[in-house]
């Protein structure tokens, strides 16, 4: 009989001096097993918590996806220390011969992946176990938000690895590789069931302790991002059959007239780096979904921290209000070039050593040093330049930073229904660029290849530029990406190149970790160009 852990849960109210979190997971505290347990609502909702702790633990071990999909963009290199490996490189340059050890990069990532999935599958496959009664309501909804889980995990699979073992029900049996067009018909299926059967509660009415659960409008969201991702990417006329072009802009109007979602005023105020006393905090009617972090992580089973955000960091040096991180995803300077001189998205997003006086001296321990880095998951430190956990007790800094990772915000759904075809798309193409040019704003037309290039200066380091250059075609994403630059190693000019030849050999996928192709005997193929 299989033993499940259940996460206990804490709703407390984001307090406007703490970033604490209204919906988060404290350590396991019991284990049950599957024929005791899944009986009542309450079992139903315990369960429900644990699928959003697997979610939120995917990228606390092996390499996060927002990281990894800026350092496969043109938006950043690499980077890391100057004496450190080279695995970030492979994944920058889509050359295994970069780091031939590291043929399991993502291993920890493939295993918390599919552990989140059986997460999601046992839930679903108890719904017809547990009594509800008459509340089909609750029912509903629990099994809305567990399929929209499902759906986020496997899109995070599919995109970075193809063609992926595709598990619906809770086994641990190995299964041969699903074609692409199998998987994103379930993540279809599964945004749409969310989408039509969550209750259509709009964010001023959402109780705060309900704050960072999936909505009917996040799942519209999500649904109008994997819509032009597979459209795109594949080629095709509609989402895997499930949702065509009109109804995926149906979903993105919805949440734009029914959602109570809006633009903040100043871009700057959506990131603490970045506004400093003017933070819109956490939660702000902008987001739209966000993977929930708090401050209390530890290595004995409290894994709710942002244990990826260290990584972007300037790299072993501190200057008020950047803290001390490992100098990965070192910003490309052709980013920090392509936004206008008076575009607040600029400053907001990147910090600029020498635009911003500041005095880093550690560019000799830097791999890949551009001058440039992250501002808006950067790592911060008090005026006293203590690291921002050690305010609240956590003296962890590497695992205890504790900012959200807003996965979709308002500004995307504006931007996506504009590029899908709404009759609003020059006003929403609009709204975006009038909130960050201020006075200084002049039309231009919504045509997609200015969506596009909005969407990069809107959308920096958020995980989101790299898919939306694939989804142009593999061509023309590789020749957007291929590089060759000079950059500092150690403090010494080195060429860096990056070749479309290579991006277009793995056709844009990571490697599947050679020890899980082991492990299947022969149910798993490795990707081309790996």
């Amino acid at each position: 009989m299989k033993a499940i852990k259940i996460c206990a849960i804490a709703l407390v109210l984001l307090s406007a001096g703490a970033c604490k979190k209204s919906f988060l997971d404290t350590e396991p505290i019991t284990s049950v097993t599957d024929e005791n347990f899944y009986k009542t609502p309450k079992d139903a909702y315990a369960a429900l918590v644990g699928c959003y702790d697997g979610l939120q633990i995917v990228w606390s071990e092996g390499v996060s996806l927002p990281v990894a999909a800026e350092v496969m963009s043109d938006n950043t290199f690499g980077g890391g220390g100057a004496s450190d490996g080279y695995n970030y490189q492979m994944i920058d340059e889509f050359d295994k011969n970069r780091s031939p050890s590291d043929q399991n990069l993502y291993e920890r990532n493939w295993i918390l992946y599919y552990k989140a999935l059986y997460r999601c599958n046992m839930l679903l496959s108890k719904m017809d176990q547990i009594q509800w009664g008459d509340d089909t309501t609750t029912r509903l909804a629990y099994e809305s938000e567990a399929r929209f889980l499902r759906a986020y995990l496997l899109f995070d699979m599919v995109r970075l690895w193809g063609n992926i073992p595709l598990l619906t029900a809770a086994s641990a049996e190995a299964v041969p590789q699903a074609t692409p067009d199998e998987v994103y018909k379930v993540i279809a299926e599964d945004l749409k069931f969310a989408a039509d059967n969550m209750p259509a509660v709009s964010y001023n009415a959402q109780p705060v302790a309900q704050r960072g659960r999936a909505t009917k409008y996040a799942a519209e969201s999500l649904l109008g991002r994997v819509y032009l991702y597979y459209t795109g990417y594949y080629g095709k006329a509609d989402l895997a059959g499930v949702v065509t072009k009109a109804q995926a802009l149906t979903y993105l109007e919805d949440v734009i007239s029914n959602s109570g979602h809006g633009l903040v005023e100043d871009f700057a105020s959506l990131w603490p780096a970045a506004s400093l006393g003017n933070y819109a905090k956490e939660d702000n009617k902008e987001t739209v979904f966000a993977i929930k972090y708090t401050y209390t992580s530890d290595y004995n089973g409290n894994t709710d921290g942002n244990h990826w955000m260290i990584m972007g960091g300037m790299r072993e040096q501190a200057i008020y209000p950047y803290g001390n991180g490992w100098g990965f995803e070192t910003v490309n300077p052709k980013l920090w070039n392509a936004y206008a001189a008076n575009d607040t998205r600029k400053v907001a997003s990147i910090i600029s050593i020498v635009d911003e006086k500041l005095p880093f001296t550690n560019q000799s321990k830097a791999r890949e040093y551009t001058g440039y880095y992250t501002k808006k998951y950067s790592p911060m430190v008090t005026e006293d330049g203590k690291p921002l956990p050690e305010s609240y007790g956590n003296t962890n800094f590497q695992i205890a930073q504790f900012q959200d990772y807003v996965s979709i915000r308002y500004a995307d759904v504006l931007l996506m229904a504009a590029e899908l075809g709404s009759a609003n798309a020059q006003t929403y193409f609009d709204q975006v660029r009038q909130r960050a040019l201020k006075d200084a704003f002049t039309p231009l037309t919504a045509t997609l290849d200015n969506i596009i290039r909005e969407r990069r200066l809107e959308f920096a380091f958020e995980g989101i530029r790299y898919y939306d250059l694939l989804r142009q075609g593999i061509d023309r994403a590789a020749q957007q990406i291929a590089e060759s630059t000079t950059v500092l190693n150690g403090g010494v000019s080195t060429q860096k190149t990056i070749s479309a030849a290579n991006i277009i050999a793995t056709q844009g996928l990571q490697q599947i970790p050679y020890n899980q192709i082991n492990l299947a005997n022969g149910t798993l193929k490795q990707n081309p160009g790996w």
